[in-house]
């Protein structure tokens, strides 16, 4: 559904841009003559081409100036068009004529073409269908770009760091890590950020809005991916395994983080102590040690702890609730080691000393 939404998106907005432009299709406007500068002690290319021989050359000459004659003139702008019905177009996007509107809506437009494209919004004719897997657009341009899926062909280039995509759009976005540009800015607290999307994922730390719901135990999610993410949980399903261990992780964040166990690699490292860490996050809460910050405090009591799971487990203190239970004996504990503590006694393991390395 969000993929036929995006679609029709994006049809409104190439129905916003055909307003302004003339199509790729149709002939672009002519330069005039006149307004070309010239170097007269230079030889044009006709001249060297034609050399001595100036009747051919007087032929060429006559043949241009009578296809100027058949261009039309721009009265507002001097722009040429060898075609009329392409002034005329041109011309609506001086005066601003919209003559064709949709008997649906109402809404106008400027060409009859531009208007039967819009109303596939309303009938859902999709009539360009792609011959290897048979999914279907409402425009022409759509399934070219949706081709390029099957050919892997990527056309538009990166000049900074020939990275290649496979539309002109992602290009633009793309090209905004190198240029910096950031043109979406939230009206709330005036962030910046370099795609649209990321606003409005943004607006919902404002407003609260969480439109993506679990249908198993109505969690509600601010992105869809994060409900994706979550569904995993209910059905089990672990895509993303590691190729030493053969362990399964719901998420690719996960994986990547867990083959950090297997490399050794720690690539956060404190600036203070250059002690290093494998996740961002952790390092994070290290440097509290020496910052002295203690972010989560207690509503209840006003003791303030380091990291979020810490106090966590201090409201348990206050609350009563006690989430870790013996499954033989059915007695509960409010930490999760104290379960693992008290199970010894069924199992008749032994508590060894951390710092111990044998069993007695």
């Amino acid at each position: 559904m969000k993929e036929e939404q995006g679609e029709l998106q994006h049809l409104q907005i190439k129905e916003e841009e055909n307003e302004l432009c003339i199509s790729q299709d149709e002939e672009q406007p002519v330069v005039k003559e006149q307004e070309m500068k010239t170097f007269p002690a230079s030889p044009t290319d006709e001249e060297i081409r034609y050399g001595n021989n100036s009747d051919k050359l007087k032929q060429k000459e006559q043949k241009k100036t009578d296809k100027d004659k058949n261009l039309y003139s721009c009265t507002m702008c001097d722009k040429l068009f060898s075609q009329k019905t392409h002034l005329i177009y041109h011309t609506r996007t001086h005066t601003g004529e919209k003559p064709f509107s949709c008997k649906f809506c109402g809404k106008c437009f400027s060409r009859e073409s531009i208007v039967n494209n819009h109303l596939r919004i309303h009938t859902g004719e999709k009539p360009f269908s792609c011959l290897t897997c048979g999914k279907s657009f409402t425009l022409k341009h759509k399934l070219t770009d949706h081709m390029r899926i099957h050919t892997g062909e990527k056309p538009f280039p990166c000049s900074a760091c020939d990275k290649s995509f496979n539309l002109k759009s992602n290009l633009k976005q793309h090209m905004r890590i190198h240029t910096g540009e950031k043109p979406f800015s939230c009206v709330t607290c005036g962030k910046s950020f370099s795609q649209r999307s990321q606003v409005t994922l943004h607006m919902r730390s404002h407003t609260g809005d969480r439109p993506f719901s679990c249908a198993t135990c109505g969690k509600s999610f601010n992105q869809k991916g994060n409900l994706i993410y979550h569904m995993r949980i209910h059905t089990g399903e672990m895509p993303f395994s590691c190729s030493i261990c053969g362990k399964g992780f719901t998420q690719r964040s996960q994986l990547q983080l867990h083959m950090r166990s297997h490399t050794g690699e720690k690539p956060f490292s404190c600036v203070t102590c250059g002690k290093s860490y494998s996740q961002k996050g952790n390092l994070t809460c290290h440097m509290r040690t020496h910052t002295g910050e203690k972010p989560f405090p207690c509503l209840t009591c006003g003791k303030s702890f380091t990291i979020k799971s810490l106090l966590s487990k201090h409201l348990r203190t206050h609350t009563g609730e006690r989430p870790f239970s013996c499954v033989t004996c059915g007695k509960s504990f409010l930490q999760k080691t104290h379960l693992t503590d008290h199970l010894r006694i069924h199992t008749g393991d032994r508590i060894v000393p951390q710092k111990c390395i044998f069993r007695f």
